[in-house]
């Protein structure tokens, strides 16, 4: 499972070349939460209390507990400490490590409402199947980020792991609110980027495709499962009409009434096998999420490029009135040049004036130029970085879930196999 595996990943350290890799290679081996704190999501609990509006209103919180690394390696028996939090407490951290490491690809959080589900299982977010692998699902989450080598250190993180109550007036204090409106606005407007990077480019398109085949996966999954499910129960029948035959046979009856067990073990057994399927469901939902965390990545350099090349067209166009301004001649159409031409020229004071402010301006845009193309660069170099580490987790964990799913359907088939083997031997012993 990749909850399990979560020490294995913090353990990886190798990446594919790019600048900046081997800093995070560095980072990763010496200051890696997960090499420091063990993190599990220990169980959930059903709630009731009042939201915001005064209403009652029943929820789930989940514990998360900790204790340091080193006691399990020495044998030492430690208490581990220990915070309940609400689902919606786990947004507001993804939240804030989206907007304060918008070049990181973050991990995603189990679903908040189960989709791409078969019919017979439940939808309803108190079921308790539902949040046990909701609960799996964040401790997954906690894992992923607490190996991360950029993530795992904030300050933040380890407030939401530890403390109990103060933990979100810390988050508020960051400014999180006020990033989070300029995220939304930045993100919401429509704007095309003159000079993309083709990496970038390539790597939206290709989250795209990620999400599109991993949906058609999950839903093609609950179709099967629907069927299997149904083909499963219809071996019921069989079990009714050999216990039922059975009882008018008197040679016949005891090979009947076996046979009719098989078959309802047989037709009982389906949910169990599902329920566990549904655990590498889950592993593919997941990665469904991570292609739009990996999309918001690329758009945030689109937005960081376009930042740029704004900052550059305002540099050029400022760099062009004072050259305009200094030897009189207009290149351009504008209405400063037909007021020029209609009523003469400024007067030297005012021509010095203006010249000295457009220095001062031009000026301040070469440092937002600077600035822009340095935060364009560290944000290319970073999330480039990050990019190359999540391909590498996410083939790994995809080939473990595909894997994991392709097992429960040849135990599957071999469970059925295994009955009407035993069925056949009733009938022999008939």
């Amino acid at each position: 499972m990749m909850a399990e595996n979560g020490k294995d990943e913090a353990a990886a350290s190798d990446g594919e070349s790019a600048d900046g890799s081997a800093s995070l290679t560095v980072e990763r081996r010496d200051s890696n939460l997960l090499r420091r704190m063990e993190i599990c999501v220990a169980e959930a609990e059903k709630r009731s209390g009042k939201n915001a509006i005064s209403m009652q209103e029943t929820f789930t919180v989940y514990l998360i507990e900790t204790r340091p690394a080193d006691a399990a390696a020495e044998g030492r028996v430690q208490p581990p400490e220990s915070v309940w939090r609400r689902y919606s407490e786990f947004e507001l951290l993804r939240a804030y490590l989206i907007l304060t490491y918008p070049f990181y690809v973050v991990p995603p959080l189990p679903e908040k409402r189960a989709e791409f589900v078969w019919h017979k299982l439940s939808a309803d977010n108190m079921d308790p199947d539902f949040v046990e692998r909701r609960r799996i699902g964040l401790e997954n989450f906690l894992l992923h980020v607490a190996s991360h080598p950029g993530l795992s250190n904030d300050k933040i993180l380890s407030h939401f792991l530890t403390e109990e109550n103060c933990w979100k007036e810390a988050v508020y204090e960051t400014g999180f609110q006020d990033k989070a409106d300029s995220r939304m606005r930045a993100f919401g407007a429509t704007f095309r980027v003159r000079s993309p990077q083709k990496c970038f480019i390539d790597m939206k398109q290709y989250s795209e495709e990620l999400q599109c085949h991993t949906s058609q996966l999950l839903r093609a999954r609950a179709r099967v499962a629907d069927r299997v499910y149904a083909v499963y129960k219809v071996h019921g029948n069989y079990g009714r009409v050999f216990s039922e035959w059975s009882g008018v046979e008197k040679v016949m009856g005891d090979g009947l009434q076996s046979a009719g067990h098989h078959m309802d073990s047989y037709a009982a057994s389906i949910e169990e096998i599902l329920e566990e399927e549904e655990h590498y469901a889950d592993q593919l939902k997941e990665y469904l999420c991570y292609a739009e965390a990996l999309r918001a990545v690329c758009r945030k350099h689109e937005l960081t490029q376009f930042e740029l090349e704004t900052a550059s067209q305002d540099l050029i166009s400022k760099k062009q009135q004072r050259d305009e301004l200094a030897t009189g001649m207009v290149r351009t159409f504008s209405f400063k040049g037909v007021t020029n031409k209609l009523f003469g020229q400024e007067a030297p004071e005012q021509r010095e004036a203006r010249l000295s402010m457009l220095d001062e301006l031009i000026a301040d845009a070469e440092d937002s130029v600077r600035a822009k193309a340095a935060e364009c660069e560290e944000h290319v170099q970073k999330a480039w970085a990050d990019i190359l580490r999540f391909k590498e987790e996410k083939d790994k964990d995809l080939r473990e879930a595909l894997l994991n799913y392709a097992a429960i359907q040849i135990n599957m088939c071999k469970k059925g196999i295994q009955v009407w083997s035993n069925t056949r031997e009733s009938f022999q012993k008939m």
